[in-house]
């Protein structure tokens, strides 16, 4: 067999994001080969820096967003119910108050100042129960409750707010763990026949008649690849227009507009488990969301990004943008000294020619370049809410020059882990700490919380603690470390506490170099294993 035919794929994906992961998945579920090149860990960029949010997009509805609103909505319990225990249903509780705005340039707002001039700018109250009447029903509903009125006084949703907020409407959206979710796809789409290649970059992508050429180089051993497919598939994110240009020399017009969201996190703001959606002075918002049992998330902001290799951070005058405006609402002022730790992504939204990075789309938009020979589909923008729909969009465009055995197959099928109902954590919890009676209730919900069902290989066999191997702090075992390297692409220590799960804000310096020693030794073994 030649070295051509041996390599080839009807599928090459440059991206592990959850927009390239959720291709890999449904295309190998449709019986398509299928391979993916990430030149870091998997989520390492935009898909692990989200507010952690699956939500239609309220604030979308001002730009008369409704396709991409209407489909995010009706993705929630699609999704709730594929991934019981990574995403689950969130109460959310908008104060109101006389002085809240429209941003200047959203069309509602302009629509408003022609129709009733006074109002300067003003959303009224009955402005704000519309579009939470049309959030409740655009999508339907079978799982989530709708809005209802809130009075904030005497009522623990109004104990952590200053006291002229005494109204508030609470409506419905849903939590997710962003990261572990592009992990739980990129894992099924291995099981399903996918080969997902991390620590793999992609230095040249060329069109060979009708095949792609694509040279990779692995980051760890520096050894180069050459892989051969049908159709390319950029899910580049932050780097899709990088791609373009410098990978595959492309002609094309179409441009990505980077937008960085940054988030602080907070000691516990508040004793209760619903999300707070604040509406500024200048017309943006951001939420305010219970983190991690002992935390408060805060985000996010929206700011031009220039250059995506330029790591982003969230800047001091970003951090004190969300202090000052989070201490428009709380009770309790803060400072710089109550964050303990910031992060920040960036968003490569489709470049529409909006006046400002809030405006920008948040829409997905896929092109598709056939020009010169084998088929090339270029993926912009998108919202982790509707990954799996933007899969399906993006399957219709490759099975068009790349022909599937089978259609459309991923809603309803939940992800690995995901095989209990929807309202049955605590029962799998309950089940763990009788079948593991070490285990305390939050270390059961944890495993839980990231594992599902899973959570029963990790544990399997073990009576006691020293069972599950070296203890690496804050429950973290070398059983689930392992299970992270063999199942879940887990390389590194970062990984493991920032992507995989948020124990690093837990375990001390200490700990974690313990740990990125230990794995540094397994990598080491695995590698030697190998040759």
């Amino acid at each position: 067999m030649s070295e051509r035919s041996a390599q080839t794929t009807d599928l090459f994906i440059i991206g592990g994001g959850i927009n390239g992961c959720g291709i890999a998945r449904d295309a190998a579920g449709r019986g398509l080969s299928v391979a993916l090149a990430e030149m870091n860990d998997i989520a390492s960029a935009t898909s692990s820096s989200s507010t952690k949010l699956f939500h239609g997009g309220l604030r979308y509805l001002e730009y008369f967003e409704f396709r991409l609103v209407r489909e995010a909505l009706v993705e929630r319990e699609v999704l709730l119910r594929a991934m019981p225990h990574i995403a689950w249903p969130m109460r959310f509780v908008l104060p109101y108050h006389k002085d809240m705005r429209f941003e200047s340039d959203t069309p509602t707002s302009r629509l408003l100042s022609l129709a009733m001039p006074w109002m300067k700018g003003r959303r009224p109250a009955w402005l704000i129960r519309l579009g939470l009447f049309l959030y409740d029903t655009l999508g339907g509903r079978q799982i989530l409750p709708g809005t209802r009125t809130l009075d904030l006084r005497d009522t623990p949703e109004g104990a952590a707010l200053k006291l002229h907020f005494a109204k508030a409407y609470e409506y419905s959206d849903c939590w997710v763990e962003d990261s572990r979710l592009v992990a739980l796809n990129a894992r099924d789409a291995e099981i399903r026949g996918a080969r997902i290649m991390t620590r793999s970059k992609v230095l040249s992508a060329q069109r060979e008649g009708d095949l792609w050429r694509v040279e990779t180089q692995n980051t760890e051993t520096s050894a180069k690849t050459v892989h051969y497919a049908r159709m390319l598939v950029n899910a580049g994110g932050p780097w899709v227009g990088d791609i373009i240009q410098t990978k595959l020399r492309s002609n094309s017009q179409d441009g990505v507009r980077l937008v960085r969201g940054s988030h602080i996190v907070t000691r516990k703001l508040f004793d209760h488990g619903k999300c707070y959606f604040f509406q500024g002075t200048d017309g943006r918002i951001i939420f305010a969301i219970p983190y991690e049992t002992d935390f408060t998330l805060i985000g996010t902001t929206d700011a031009e990004h220039d250059d995506p290799s330029v790591k982003p951070e969230c800047t001091p005058e970003e951090r004190d943008y969300l202090l000052n405006f989070a201490n428009q609402y709380f009770a309790e002022d803060l400072s710089a000294e109550d964050v303990v730790w910031t992060y920040s992504g960036v968003r490569p939204l489709y470049d529409d020619g909006a006046s400002s990075a809030t405006a920008a789309t948040r829409d997905y938009t896929l092109k598709v370049d056939k020009a010169g020979g084998a088929p090339l589909l270029n993926i912009f923008g998108g919202k982790i809410t509707t990954y799996r729909r933007l899969a399906e969009a993006a399957m219709d465009k490759i099975t068009a020059e790349v022909p599937a055995s089978k259609g459309a197959w991923t809603a309803g099928v939940a992800l690995p882990g995901g095989d209990f109902p929807v309202d049955g954590v605590a029962a799998l919890v309950a089940e763990l700490r009788d079948t593991y009676p070490f285990l305390t209730e939050a270390w059961a919900l944890r495993l839980v919380r990231a594992y599902g069902t899973d959570a029963r290989h990790i544990l399997a066999g073990a009576g006691a603690v020293p069972d599950l191997g070296q203890d690496f702090g804050a429950t973290l075992s070398e059983a689930e470390v392992t299970w992270l390297m063999e199942h879940e692409f887990a390389r590194t220590a970062e990984d493991v506490i920032w992507r995989r799960s948020k124990l690093g804000l837990r375990l001390s310096a200490d700990q974690v170099a313990t740990l990125e020693a230990w794995m540094a030794e397994q990598r080491a073994q695995m590698r030697a294993a190998a040759e």
